[in-house]
C-alpha cells in the first residue's frame, strides 16, 4: 500500500460539504479539519503510484469546492505500533 498526504485549501464556507465528498471518494481513508495555511489534510492509500492519478488528480481536484493541493507521496511509514512490535523483538532502529 503506498500513502500520500494531501493538503487542501478549500472554499472556507464549502468546508464540511468538501470534507464529506472527499471522504467518499475510494483510496482516501481519512480527512481531517485542521488550522494553519490549509484547510484540510486527506490521506490516500492505493495499490499503485498511478491510482494516485486517479483519485488525486481526477477526482479530489474536482470536487466543487476545492481551490487547490498538494501532495506528498510517502516513502516510508512509521507508526507507534510498528515501532512497539520492532523493539519487543529487540531490534535497533
Amino acid at each position: 500500500m503506498i500513502s500520500a498526504i494531501v493538503l487542501i485549501t478549500a472554499d472556507v464556507d464549502r468546508i464540511p460539504e468538501v470534507a464529506e465528498a472527499i471522504t467518499a471518494i475510494d483510496g482516501v481513508t481519512e480527512v481531517w479539519s485542521v488550522t494553519g495555511d490549509v484547510d484540510l489534510i486527506a490521506m490516500v492509500r492505493v495499490e499503485r503510484h498511478e491510482d494516485f492519478a486517479d483519485v488525486i488528480a481526477d477526482r479530489l481536484n474536482k470536487v466543487a469546492g476545492v481551490r487547490s493541493t498538494q501532495t506528498h507521496i510517502a516513502f516510508r511509514t512509521y507508526s507507534r505500533s510498528d515501532l512497539e512490535a520492532a523493539f519487543s523483538l529487540g531490534l535497533e532502529g
